[in-house]
């Protein structure tokens, strides 16, 4: 089944920079999966398992999507931000711990990034076959 898989550099660097920030949020959009972090940073992480770190600022800016989506997006984050989940459109709230620990894995067709928090675990699970991404929370 699910087995561990090498990481390349740009991977390591990545999850360097995101070891010990909280993810408080999160969306999934166009194939990719964006985690919202503590540290004003959103984490990208795409089907293959690839991923980035984009300024919060710059995001939802750069995101291929209608205003509608983006409007609804920034507000989500804005609430985030504010600790208010009631009226979250587009993203899912978070109430995660630091990450202290992520590990990447395969199976087939299949790639799954396992955060693993001091209280909690995220993750993300994409398929290479039928494009899909999702988020579980444990």
């Amino acid at each position: 089944m699910w087995q561990e898989a090498e990481t390349n550099t740009h991977q390591d660097h990545v999850i360097a920079h995101v070891i010990g920030a909280t993810v408080t949020g999160y969306f999934v959009w166009d194939e990719t999966a964006y985690l919202l972090l503590d540290i004003g940073f959103i984490w990208n992480i795409y089907l293959d398992g690839e991923m980035g770190l984009v300024p919060q600022s710059l995001a939802v800016v750069e995101l291929e999507a209608d205003d509608e989506t983006k409007t609804a997006l920034r507000a989500d984050l804005d609430a985030i931000g504010l600790g208010s989940y009631d009226s979250l459109r587009r993203m899912s709230a978070f109430a995660g711990s630091p990450i202290e620990r992520v590990d990447f894995l395969v199976w087939e067709n299949s790639r799954m990034i396992r955060l693993n928090c001091e209280e909690s675990m995220l993750i993300v699970e994409t398929s290479l076959e039928t494009t899909e991404v999702k988020i579980y929370e444990q």
